[in-house]
């Protein structure tokens, strides 16, 4: 079967296809080819340059040894695990959250809508609830995190597969079970919750946060090949979601199979979701912040130009949160707290003017 042609590219500031229902095209000036690119390479560059220098920031901020001697390189790279895992998350939460809108053909949404916050959590919960303090070191290592993987991606498939087979599969009722099935972990690890000590609580709440901390160089080897296999394939993609975002009438016109499209997409969102999950902890809103930032800056709902400042905007989000926060105010540990605050009432902003977005 032959390639089918993709989507003609947008001009800058049009609405899109994958746009929010209901959501009046957007008008905007027409820019030239020349200068779209222009202004596109140059957000492209400076955000390269904010990834960079907050990275080299973390590995040599307050190191004591002079920059390029041996002392300086041996400090250096006991921190880059801590960039590694930054950019593994970076790239996890950017391309999984950017698929996911155009497959939902919605851009309020994201992956944790899915429920995979809500498994993690029931998960530590759990391990706390039934062993105890000692649950938190039995669901270490790098059996543990491909089990936690393992667990999240069959939960997502066994969803997708279930609700969107068949004659009759839909996608918004995925979405709604997929709501109800997440609080309903919810409820339960916060009923399990209640019925801990305060000392295992204590421990417990440390891994209900997202934070780089959570992070063991040992999980690497594994959730870098991941991230960078299911990524390349989406980005790969790139052509075919701008026909996916079309609608599935047109993507099937183009001769697309837009259901087996899309259950494509969502597999290998779901295999970020759970690696940047299990890797990090939740970051609900952190997707969602990012994405709306990529949109507005590229100026295109063309996937191949959104994902790269995407990503890059994520990773100067993720690095340059922690290197305020760790070097400044000297609380790393409420990185999360503030990324998933600016996120959610960037939500709500962009909710309230949902009609003009």
């Amino acid at each position: 079967m032959t390639e089918p042609l993709a989507a003609p590219p947008e001009r800058a500031g049009s609405a899109g296809p994958s746009a929010s229902a209901g959501r009046p095209e957007r008008t905007s000036r027409t820019l030239s080819t020349g200068r779209a690119r222009r202004r596109y390479w140059t957000i492209v560059t400076v955000l390269s340059v904010l990834a960079v220098g907050f990275a080299f920031g973390l590995l040599a901020w307050d190191n004591p040894m002079p920059v390029g001697s041996d002392g300086f390189w041996r400090i250096a790279q006991m921190r880059a695990t801590n960039i590694v895992v930054m950019a593994v998350v970076a790239i996890c939460q950017a391309i999984a959250t950017v698929s996911f809108q155009t497959v939902t053909n919605n851009r309020i949404i994201t992956p944790s809508i899915m429920g995979f916050e809500a498994l993690y959590i029931a998960v530590q919960t759990s391990a706390v609830y039934f062993l105890g303090v000692a649950g938190i070191l039995a669901i270490q290592g790098v059996s543990q995190f491909l089990l936690q993987i393992a667990l999240m991606v069959g939960f997502a498939m066994l969803l997708y597969g279930w609700l969107l087979s068949g004659k009759y599969g839909n996608l918004q009722v995925m979405l709604l079970i997929g709501i109800i099935i997440g609080g309903g972990l919810g409820s339960v690890s916060a009923f399990m919750q209640r019925l801990l000590t305060p000392s295992e609580f204590d421990v417990l709440a440390a891994r209900l946060f997202g934070n780089v901390s959570n992070a063991d160089a040992s999980y690497l080897p594994i959730a870098v090949p991941l991230c960078l296999a299911a990524a390349t394939l989406l980005v790969l993609s790139s052509r075919r979601l701008n026909i996916v975002a079309l609608g599935r009438d047109a993507s099937t016109g183009l001769g697309l199979n837009h259901r087996r499209e899309t259950m494509r997409v969502l597999f290998l969102v779901s295999i970020l979701m759970a690696v940047s999950t299990a890797l990090v902890g939740p970051m609900t809103f952190l997707g969602f912040l990012v994405a709306t930032l990529a949109y507005q800056f590229a100026d295109t709902h063309d996937h191949r130009y959104v994902f790269p400042v995407a990503a890059l905007t994520c990773f100067v989000v993720l690095s340059g949160a922690y290197f305020v926060m760790r070097n400044i105010f000297y609380a790393s540990g409420v990185v999360s707290i503030i990324i998933e605050l600016v996120g959610g009432l960037v939500f709500l902003f962009v909710i309230l003017r949902k009609g003009r977005l």
